[in-house]
């Protein structure tokens, strides 16, 4: 089953924001950045601003550039912004309500998937997007500058 990189490509923009010493980027480099569209990064960005995560400078030079401190953006912020379906989901069609495993299986995983739900945003919620950029700091593996 598919899942989305809505997430994680929101993360990579706002992380690029963080590093970017407040110079507004287009979304033509962050999409070189992220390896994707520019579309693909004008739509994230629109629900990050939304969001009051980033925002737009126009004119030239005009670009996005974060709405806050990189360090007072939570994950969860970023998760909650751009993804709209659930963690997970049950079956398409309902399973075989006669079935004993069909008939019973929603009800017995439904408190294990609520737990881990849980568990992921409370996770997200301890980190932000700058500890994120100094990670890809830290971590370091190219010493090519950045593109823009």
């Amino acid at each position: 089953m598919p899942t989305s990189s809505r997430f994680v490509v929101a993360v990579h923009v706002l992380a690029a924001l963080a590093v970017s010493d407040n110079k507004p980027l287009r979304s033509e480099d962050l999409a070189y950045s992220a390896n994707t569209g520019a579309v693909v990064i004008r739509g994230l960005m629109s629900r990050l601003n939304e969001a009051g995560l980033t925002r737009s400078q126009l004119g030239a030079g005009g670009g996005a550039l974060l709405a806050k401190a990189a360090a007072d953006i939570r994950l969860i912020e970023v998760y909650q912004a751009v993804e709209d379906t659930e963690l997970f989901t049950f079956h398409r069609t309902t399973p075989c309500p006669s079935c004993a495993v069909g008939g019973n299986i929603q009800e017995a995983l439904r408190p294990t998937l609520e737990r881990a739900r849980t568990a992921m945003e409370t996770e997200l919620s301890h980190v932000t997007v700058a500890d994120v950029a100094a990670e890809v700091a830290r971590i370091g593996k190219f010493s090519i500058p950045l593109v823009w």
